[in-house]
């Protein structure tokens, strides 16, 4: 077993969207990307009050990778253009694979919106390679009940959506995704394929790897080893995942990602001209 060092952290850049509280870890400076990791947005935590307008995330198009969307807290709502709805609880997950293109909607439920209430989502954007970025959109909602919860080490717990042998998502591209709980003075070796891209943030409280220390809202960049030691004095909990790097170039504006400017363009073009379909 080798254990993977510790190579850099790197702290959630502050990016509120209206009111709601957000932090970005990647891209950040110096960190384009953890290949096959495109984006990560982590939401709140924050409390609503009641007759609160919700969420900001109206009909809007995406093309050419995966949207994963972590209900930490609250509720959320999806729409498409691709019939694909649902209403998602505290500890379930929204897979979208955006694929071709298709339109879709994150609001918050009419029933957040009167009562209010607390709200935390994380939501990542997962690269798709050149061979499957046309491929047929999809979205499946998962319930907390439905996620895959074993039991690591000492006090540590994770609950994976995809990449585990009873994880309920069979992703196109092997992802591995889930969030990992640590208890005060737990501690457990995650498994990290040698060769694979990992995706280490600190959702909150602050982890130690290695006796080095990731604090807070932070993203660790690791090095090659095929496993992580892993361990909280005070307790924290992971968003953690491995996929292997795609390796191809990545050409971004806005909600499109792809590999070339003239893909780029047309998509623009295709969204334009309808062939996405709407809300």
């Amino acid at each position: 077993m080798t254990l993977r060092k510790l190579a850099s952290v790197h702290p959630a850049m502050r990016d509120d969207i209206q009111d709601l509280v957000t932090r970005r870890p990647v891209p950040a400076p110096g960190l384009p990307q953890v290949d096959p990791f495109l984006f990560l947005n982590h939401h709140g935590p924050q409390t609503y009050p009641p007759n609160n307008r919700g969420l900001p995330f109206g009909p809007h198009p995406h093309r050419g990778f995966e949207t994963v969307t972590f209900i930490l807290d609250g509720s959320l709502a999806h729409h498409d253009s691709g019939s694909g709805a649902s209403v998602v609880e505290a500890g379930g997950v929204q897979w979208m694979t955006a694929g071709s293109g298709l339109v879709h909607a994150e609001l918050s439920p009419e029933e957040f919106k009167r009562s209010g209430g607390p709200l935390e989502l994380l939501q990542l954007w997962v690269n798709l390679p050149a061979r499957l970025k046309m491929t047929e959109p999809d979205y499946i909602p998962v319930p907390a009940a439905a996620m895959a919860e074993a039991t690591l080490g000492e006090a540590v717990t994770m609950c994976a959506v995809s990449g585990t042998e009873d994880a309920p998502i069979r992703s196109l591209t092997d992802v591995m995704l889930a969030i990992v709980t640590i208890e005060a003075g737990g501690s457990a070796t995650l498994p990290a394929p040698a060769g694979r891209s990992v995706l280490f943030y600190t959702i909150s409280g602050s982890a130690r790897i290695g006796g080095d220390e990731v604090p807070e809202h932070h993203l660790a960049k690791l090095g090659e080893g095929e496993d992580i030691a892993v361990e909280s004095a005070h307790g924290c909990r992971i968003l953690y995942g491995h996929a292997d790097p795609i390796g191809e170039p990545v050409v971004a504006h806005g909600p499109f990602v792809m590999n070339t400017q003239a893909e780029i363009a047309e998509a623009i073009r295709d969204y334009q001209a309808g062939k996405f379909g709407g809300l």
